[in-house]
């Protein structure tokens, strides 16, 4: 069965902690499965990059204010007691193993075993600049980052020597509740990107694509992983309005995510996460308050035959 889970409400200026927190147990009472946060740090006025790497493309204006990620999710966990909380996604240049380790084992076991820990290597070279990361190492440097999380999660002592991280012997706790580790999800498309996700991650939830195309592609993938390693899950995003949306263009909304999910449904995709902080209904507390309740007929799809 296709779940439909939120992405929390994070971005621009129509957001406080009381719409926040009624998002999130309205979201959680009418049956959502999950809450996602994602990271950026800042709205460059003159940026080096384009929007999602596109040389030109403007930043959407929502991204002028944004909720830090850990912290939206630290609190969205206190608000409930079952959805799962995720991160679509963390940018591996913004954080160090420890710090991040520690951060989302947090998250785990205060949550009760519910994170899924979202990792990819994002695209904004103004962002990387002010964790002073050289975006052309993004890659590499996810690659150990993940590496090296895994290896703080696991037994004691934790020791990592590597090209950009070193860890001296060490006790690094807290562990993770859920045994190995919490599901690693990738939001990756380059051909770099997934031979990574195929080596390294357990859930793929790339940002573009249509269901049916990347059903197809999540099996090429499964053939790739390593011998013992479980089949990487397939989850999708679908928005309520695009980034991209040009004034003047049709505005998708319930019935365009309606129908994201009945395809993801036929193509056997896990889970959809129904993205609205792009959405221009969202232009109130009261908007983001009321939003689950709104984006409730979505899950009548899941459950027709």
């Amino acid at each position: 069965m296709t779940r439909v889970g939120l992405a929390l409400p994070q971005l621009g200026d129509h957001v406080d902690a009381a719409a926040f927190a009624r998002f999130c147990r309205s979201a959680e009472a009418l049956g959502f499965s999950s809450l996602w946060a994602q990271e950026h740090l800042f709205y460059p006025l003159e940026p080096r990059s384009g929007y999602a790497g596109v040389p030109g493309l403007a930043i959407p204006q929502p991204y002028r204010s944004v909720l830090g990620a850990t912290e939206a999710m630290a609190f969205a966990a206190a608000l409930t007691s079952k959805v799962t909380i995720g991160s679509s996604i963390l940018v591996g240049g913004y954080h160090r193993p420890v710090q991040l380790a520690q951060s989302l084992a947090t998250i785990d076991v205060l949550s009760g075993g519910r994170l899924v820990a979202g990792l990819s290597v994002g695209w904004s070279d103004d962002e990387h600049a002010q964790t002073d990361v050289d975006p052309r190492t993004r890659g590499k440097r996810l690659d150990e980052l993940v590496r090296a999380v895994l290896a703080c999660w696991g037994p004691d002592p934790v020791s990592f020597d590597g090209e950009f991280f070193s860890i001296p012997p060490s006790v690094v706790r807290p562990k993770p509740l859920q045994s190995p580790h919490p599901p690693l999800l990738s939001g990756m498309w380059s051909d770099a990107g997934m031979k990574r996700t195929v080596a390294l991650f357990d859930i793929w939830n790339p940002a573009r694509g249509e269901p049916q195309e990347l059903a197809s592609l999540i099996v090429e993938l499964n053939s790739q992983r390593p011998a013992g390693s479980l089949p990487l899950r397939l989850y999708y995003r679908s928005f309520a309005q695009r980034p991209s949306h040009r004034p003047g263009e049709e505005i998708g909304g319930i019935e365009a995510v309606k129908a994201d999910v009945e395809a993801c449904k036929q193509a056997g995709v896990e889970e959809v996460i129904v993205e609205c902080n792009f959405w221009e209904r969202m232009d109130s507390p009261a908007a983001w308050a009321h939003a689950p309740e709104l984006l409730a007929p979505v899950l009548e799809v899941t459950s027709q035959s």
